[in-house]
């Protein structure tokens, strides 16, 4: 009998270690090597912690085991504990997992304002939302205050499936606390359980290296689970600090789309849906910083202000109350006054009846960016860069447009200060 035991026991170790040669390490130790190995009425039997995690063994890695217990002679049966085991130091038999935090709250898709230039990306997140996607992971990155967070809550919100949804941040303390509190399968379980899986802001696990490597081993699980993944950054996955290349070609192996700060139009669709009148919304739209935070923010202290004051708001009103936010308009002198700095020109030259090149052609710089920047005529132009008639300006203009068609440096210099101006 001690002898049948001991060969039983030999064959078990040598199961196990065929398994492991035929797999990847980090899979194996995250999934095989916790499960309980027998081998009953010629069959090998695997036991593992609970239904999850037999469930996603047998869809995954049933190919693999099947293969290796053959080769001994055996069938495969994968089955649930029933009993809880002993308790031991790193493992764990609590099997109830709760997140610290409450869920975040969802948001419909309508909620985002969309720009022409982020018609791709709300697109590709309808489509993920909807179902299974091809391009998993979705990896979306922009500026912060571009409407990232709000997006993957539309996701959230849409998903048909269970969408787990976590913050970078919560991510590492939720990893963390699972481990202080032996746990750590349990962890691992409610984040693979899911059809979409969340991650805003990964790179806040950067430089924390169990972290990562535990989050690049639910990434491959889940995406050999054929789950939808989505990941949000404030750069590229090239240009990540903190990961190793690994990391970041697999945060590049799905599909990789930018989300572009606000527009004038847009910022003023979001001022005006937080209340704000829509006279007020147009004027100041152009003089609030492209950054939703910053939008969200005046929407909040122009609604307060209505609230406590219990006053209309008006253009007036608006600006001294935006005084420290709002950015300063210009007047059309003080701008031909300072693009002579920048150009490098007087501003008496500009106004004088000067011929030479560089002074005409600061002259049409000046031109086509008061026609870019602001709302005035081209007779209106034209008196602010020396009395010059409509006919000048227009000549101007069309010159300019010509040579910034060949000249990628003088249309980005031009399309720069456009902005700036605005």
């Amino acid at each position: 009998m001690q002898i049948v035991a001991t060969k039983q026991m030999t064959n078990l170790e040598n199961i196990r270690g065929a398994i492991a040669a035929k797999m990847d390490s980090a899979a194996f130790s995250s999934w095989i090597a916790p499960l309980d190995f027998e081998i009953v009425d010629n069959a090998l039997v695997l036991t593992a912690q609970n239904q999850f995690s037999a469930d996603f063994i047998n869809s995954v890695h049933r190919n693999v085991l099947e293969s290796v217990a053959g080769a001994y002679g055996l069938n495969l049966k994968i089955a649930v504990r029933g009993v809880a085991a002993a308790t031991v130091a790193n493992d764990n038999n609590v099997q109830q997992y709760t997140p610290a935090t409450p869920a975040l709250d969802a948001s419909a898709f309508d909620a985002f304002v969309v720009s022409d230039e982020n018609e791709f990306v709300v697109s590709a997140c309808k489509k993920l939302a909807a179902g299974s996607v091809s391009f998993s992971p979705l990896f979306i990155y922009g500026a912060p205050g571009c409407g990232k967070t709000l997006l993957v809550k539309c996701i959230c919100d849409a998903s048909a499936g269970r969408t787990v949804m976590m913050t970078g941040g919560g991510f590492v303390a939720e990893f963390t606390r699972s481990l202080r509190d032996h746990n750590i399968f349990a962890f691992k379980d409610y984040c693979r359980n899911c059809d979409t899986f969340i991650l805003d802001d990964v790179s806040a696990l950067a430089g924390k290296r169990a972290t990562m490597d535990e989050f690049m081993q639910l990434l491959i699980d889940l995406h050999a689970a054929g789950k939808n993944i989505v990941l949000t950054a404030n750069t590229t996955p090239n240009n990540l600090t903190g990961f190793d290349r690994r990391m970041q070609s697999l945060f590049a192996s799905g599909l990789i789309a930018d989300v572009v700060a606000p527009n004038e139009n847009v910022r003023r669709v979001m001022l005006m849906r937080g209340g704000v009148p829509a006279g007020v919304a147009a004027t100041i739209a152009n003089r609030v910083s492209s950054d939703g935070h910053m939008v969200a923010g005046v929407v909040n202290k122009i609604r307060a202000y209505a609230e406590l004051m219990n006053a209309e708001i008006t253009v007036n009103v608006a600006e001294r109350l935006l005084a420290d936010t709002l950015k300063k308009s210009k007047t059309p002198i003080a701008m031909v006054q300072d693009m002579c700095s920048t150009l490098g020109v007087s501003y008496d030259a500009v106004c004088g009846a000067g011929r030479n090149r560089s002074l005409v052609m600061a002259r049409m710089i000046m031109m086509a960016i008061l026609h870019g920047a602001t709302k005035l005529s081209l007779a209106e132009i034209g008196q602010y860069v020396g009395g010059r008639d409509h006919a000048t300006v227009m000549y101007g203009l069309k010159q300019i447009e010509k040579m910034a068609a060949s000249d990628l440096v003088l249309s980005a210099q031009i399309n720069d200060m456009i902005t700036e101006y605005k």
